[in-house]
């Protein structure tokens, strides 16, 4: 294992791979490099004397600027360094792209369920959804009558857990008895669903749909559309009070937009114009159980690969995101678009700084057009708030290496890999061409993963680096850790380890390999993914505004 990376020829910062002591003597691509302290894994040390006020290069782009001067071996930090990124304007060049040796995969497929339009799921749910915040109380008590009796409802560990604690308590015994009472849970005591050829029934509880702008109302609308318009849908029934912005007008004209022709079992249930909360319960907790009942019908057939429409996020990242899980997540979506597959790059503040290299990448002038005006837009959003995409790496992102935005930025877009760009979207737009697109989202975890699956991503990549339970209702997310120290310390939330290119042991190809495999297990139902197992359904709308 080497004990430090530079990344680009140009860098003037090197990553230690490993924990780096002061005064130690290291060597990289040759060059010999003393400490002048120590620098821990994921860290960075100058690789040369910088001045103050110096552009600092990584990944071969601009990642900020020096606030002191910086002796070489010296660990950089938000001490010495602050957030800068190169300018960009649209389309500059072209680039010709060589796409992936694809010949094995060409001939498989995965197993998917078919839909009457559109590419096919890679799992069958039922959806009950809210138009408006107002619906959420209904939403919970046809959660608690469906769930239960139709065998969704998974035991956990902490119920039994509080129940044992509670009858030790009843029986007097001690407080040291209690404190020494073991969390004992058996996973494989669960029910067994009724219907076992549906995935689950999941409900999609929200704070909007009222209150806020018409905008935010369409813009929720629109997202519901594209839920309820999913591959991984059977059908959906939907709660509505009458009076919200979110109306159910709008909703359908959302749903007509991503799909004219558009045939799967929707029951609507508008509260202002039934008899009473009973009447109206009754009818949709019926007509949800028979369109379950119905969706059970459904079996899983052989589709080609191109029909995977592959979402990539990061969450919890680390300085080893951007050298060992972007990067084969990043071979993933090249492989996958060779295939003929759909692939959706998120989380626009998490671009700033490469904007450029996108622009250039984009088919057309147009899109690259496109892409620069939604960056411009979001950016100025921010700093309109007194905020900037400079605010967006977290606490424990700057504790794991990532120090400036155009850092963790050079590193997230590594899960885009190289691919042309085909299409650039803004939330909540659907995906509908193949190729790689770039989806606008915030980088914040839930807010990006819902509204790519709502854009029509039927499986997505997720890494991280300090560790994130993020998962969603619909779509499988596989969570993809930087390090191998976090796939064995937290194995019940990560699926796959990029670790071993960190070592060595492994190129980002074979790791990227691997991980098109378990895409495609996971896809065909054969592999079911830490966060479903979790049942870690997260949903949050992306209520436009600044979120970073």
């Amino acid at each position: 294992m080497h004990a430090a990376l530079r990344l680009h020829p140009a860098d003037d910062l090197i990553v230690a791979l490993r924990p780096l002591k002061a005064a130690e003597a290291i060597s990289v691509d040759g060059l010999s490099y003393t400490l002048r302290e120590d620098i821990g894994a994921k860290h960075k040390f100058a690789a040369r004397d910088l001045t103050a006020d110096q552009r600092v290069i990584m990944y071969g782009v601009t990642v900020g600027r020096t606030t002191q001067a910086v002796s070489a071996g010296s660990l950089i930090h938000t001490h010495n360094l602050k957030h800068a990124s190169d300018g960009f304007g649209g389309k500059q060049r072209d680039i010709a792209w060589t796409p992936p040796e694809v010949n094995r995969w060409k001939a498989q497929t995965f197993s998917g369920f078919k839909r009457p339009q559109g590419p096919a799921g890679t799992a069958n749910h039922w959806l009950v959804i809210p138009l408006v915040f107002c619906e959420n109380r209904n939403l919970a008590f046809m959660r608690e009558a469906l769930l239960n009796e139709l065998g969704y409802r998974k035991t956990g560990p902490y119920q039994g857990f509080a129940r044992r604690l509670a009858e030790l308590q009843k029986r007097g015994a001690s407080t040291e008895d209690i404190e020494a009472a073991a969390l004992d849970f058996d996973e494989t005591d669960q029910p067994t669903p009724l219907f076992p050829f549906v995935d689950g029934v999941q409900f999609l509880e929200h704070g909007l749909g009222c209150g806020g702008t018409r905008q935010d109302a369409e813009a929720l609308c629109g997202l519901l559309a594209g839920y309820i318009n999913h591959p991984n849908l059977a059908g959906a029934t939907v709660l509505s009070l009458g009076c919200q912005h979110a109306q159910v007008s709008i909703l359908e004209h959302e749903l007509a937009k991503r799909n004219p022709h558009f045939s799967k079992p929707l029951y609507i249930f508008e509260q202002q114009k039934c008899a009473s909360e009973r009447d109206m319960m009754a009818k949709a907790i019926k007509a949800t159980f028979l369109g379950v009942a119905a969706a059970n019908d459904l079996r899983r057939e052989p589709t080609p690969l191109s029909e995977i429409i592959l979402g990539l996020n990061c969450g919890g990242s680390d300085g080893f995101s951007g050298i060992s899980a972007n990067p084969a997540i990043g071979h993933v979506t090249d492989l996958l678009v060779a295939l003929g597959g759909t692939v959706a790059l998120p989380e626009f503040p998490e671009l700033c700084g490469i904007e450029q290299d996108l622009c250039d990448r984009c088919v057309s002038h147009e899109l690259a057009d496109r892409f620069v005006q939604l960056m411009r837009a979001y950016q100025s959003a921010a700093e309109a708030c007194g905020s900037g995409f400079d605010a967006n790496p977290s606490p424990g992102n700057i504790r794991d290496g990532l120090i400036t935005d155009a850092i963790k930025s050079a590193g997230a877009a590594k899960k885009g890999g190289t691919s042309p760009i085909t299409d650039v979207l803004d939330y909540p737009e659907p995906l509908t061409k193949s190729g790689l697109a770039l989806v606008c989202t915030p980088g914040n975890d839930v807010e990006s993963t819902t509204a790519i699956t709502g854009a029509g991503c039927t499986v997505t990549l997720f890494s991280t680096g300090l560790g994130t339970p993020t998962g969603n209702p619909i779509c499988p997310i596989l969570k993809i850790s930087t390090h191998t120290d976090l796939a064995e310390r937290m194995k019940d939330i990560i699926d796959f380890d990029t670790g071993p290119i960190i070592t060595g042991e492994k190129t980002v190809e074979q790791m990227g390999e691997a991980m098109l495999n378990l895409v495609i297990e996971t896809a065909s139902g054969r592999y079911t993914p830490k966060a479903v197992s979790l049942g870690q359904n997260d949903f949050l709308p992306w209520k436009r505004g600044v979120s970073l």
